[in-house]
Formats: structure tokens, sequence, C-alpha cells
């Protein structure tokens, strides 16, 4: 009798374990599981996951009535509001991060210069490029854009500055910045500015990607930079349609000067 109880114990704890090894198997199968599905949860891109779908990322970008970009009418504009006038200060010697994060080139600079507008300034935080402009002026897409992105370090507030490229001679700075994808390089943004920078076009509008935040002011410089055949095609193997689709304009005005 004895040995009998003995062996039903023995086999009692042998289930017990079992059952505990094989919960925590199932758990340990569970967690992976999740952890993989995380790994791969969708994201926002150009193709797949495009802007048609980037309502189920943020939903200001399928609802928001002030997006962007625009397609700019010159005959349709009305006189700036000199008190938002652009005063640039974007002159700074310094170094900067250059990556591809999947979306663009992207350039972060260590120290920013900044721009003023309504007697407040905005401090440049990073400026990046798009294979194609993203606004268009009288429906016409220009061969390449960068967006000088500067915030108000009180209000939060951001302000892009858009610099249009055209084909034309060879830019130093574009040189440096796509021969150095992933190091560190000095740059100067004002490098980037072509000579004219007191014409532009103004209005409010939005990140261009989700979460498509508005009350973003835009400046879109009048006179393009250049950049050669060369290295627009050097870009665009790494991003050529990285632009959204134009949106609606609804009640917004755009200035000019």
């Amino acid at each position: 009798m004895k040995k009998t109880i003995l062996m039903i114990s023995a086999a009692a704890a042998l289930m017990i374990s079992g059952c505990a090894s094989h919960k925590a198997e199932v758990k340990a199968h569970e967690e992976a599981e999740k952890a993989h599905g995380a790994s791969h949860e969708k994201h926002w891109d150009y193709s797949e996951n495009g802007p048609a779908h980037w309502e189920e990322f943020s939903k200001t970008c399928g609802t928001g009535h002030h997006q962007s970009p625009i397609n700019i009418i010159p005959g349709k504009t009305i006189e700036m509001n000199h008190q938002y006038d652009l005063s640039l200060a974007e002159d700074v010697h310094t170094t900067a991060k250059v990556i591809d994060n999947g979306h663009s080139i992207k350039v972060t600079p260590n120290k920013g210069g900044t721009i003023t507008l309504h007697g407040e300034k905005f401090t440049l935080l990073q400026f990046h490029f798009h294979g194609k402009s993203e606004h268009t002026v009288d429906g016409k897409r220009y061969d390449m854009v960068a967006h000088l992105v500067h915030q108000n370090p009180e209000t939060k507030q951001l302000a892009v500055v858009a610099v249009f490229f055209e084909e034309g001679k060879n830019n130093a700075v574009l040189d440096n910045i796509l021969g150095n994808i992933g190091a560190e390089i000095r740059v100067d943004p004002q490098d980037l500015l072509p000579e004219d920078t007191a014409h532009y076009y103004h209005y409010i509008g939005s990140l261009t990607t989700p979460p498509c935040s508005e009350n973003v002011q835009w400046y879109l410089l009048k006179q393009p930079a250049q950049a050669s055949k060369d290295q627009i095609e050097a870009f665009r193997k790494y991003y050529v349609d990285n632009e959204r689709p134009v949106q609606e304009l609804f009640d917004r005005q755009i200035e000019s000067n």
C-alpha cells in the first residue's frame, strides 16, 4: 500500500510539473508572438500605407481643413501682412548629422540658425529633402525641395521655409550631404538658400507627414536654388516619390510679396 501511495504521489508531481512547464511554454510563445507582432506594426509610408491611408495613423491627415501641401496660383494671392514678414538668420557654421530616416534624407544641425516672424524667433531644428516639390505653383512641381523646419521654443509652434530646386549648376551643399549619409558633416544652412530670400508665399498649413499637425507657418521662397542633373538623379536613387499630393485650400488665403 505504501509503495502504491508513493507511486501515485510521484505521478501527480510529474503531472503538476508537466502542466507548469506547458504553461511556461505557452506564456513564452504568447510573449514571442506579441513581440513579433509589435516589430511588424503597420507604419505610414509613400506606397502600401501611403497618403490615402494616413488617416489610419492620424485622423487629422484626413479631416483637417488646413493641410499641406497646396497648389499656389500666383494670380489669386493677396498682399503680405507685413507683421508676418520673414527675417532669416540662418548663417551658422555648425556640425550636423545626416541620416536616411526611411522617409527622406534628413540633416540635424547641432546648432541651428533662426528666423523671426511677428516679432518671435524660431530656431532651426532640422531640414530634409523631397525628390520632387510637394507644393506646386500653377500645378508645376519643382525638381526637388528642401524643408527647413523651425520651432518657437516658447510656444512650440512650427514654421517651415521651403526652398525649391531646379536643374542647373552643381550645388556644393548637396554634394556634402549626399556624400556623407550616416555621418556627421560641417554645414552652413544659409548656403542652401537662393540669393533672393525677400520674395515668398506665406500661408497657414500643416506638417506634410503624419500626424499632419496644423497651425504651421509656411514660407515658400519664390526663387529656386539650383542642383545639377547628376545631383537630382543621385538623390532620387534614395527617394523619388516621397511627396504628399496637394490638399484642398478650403477657406485659407495665400499671401505673397
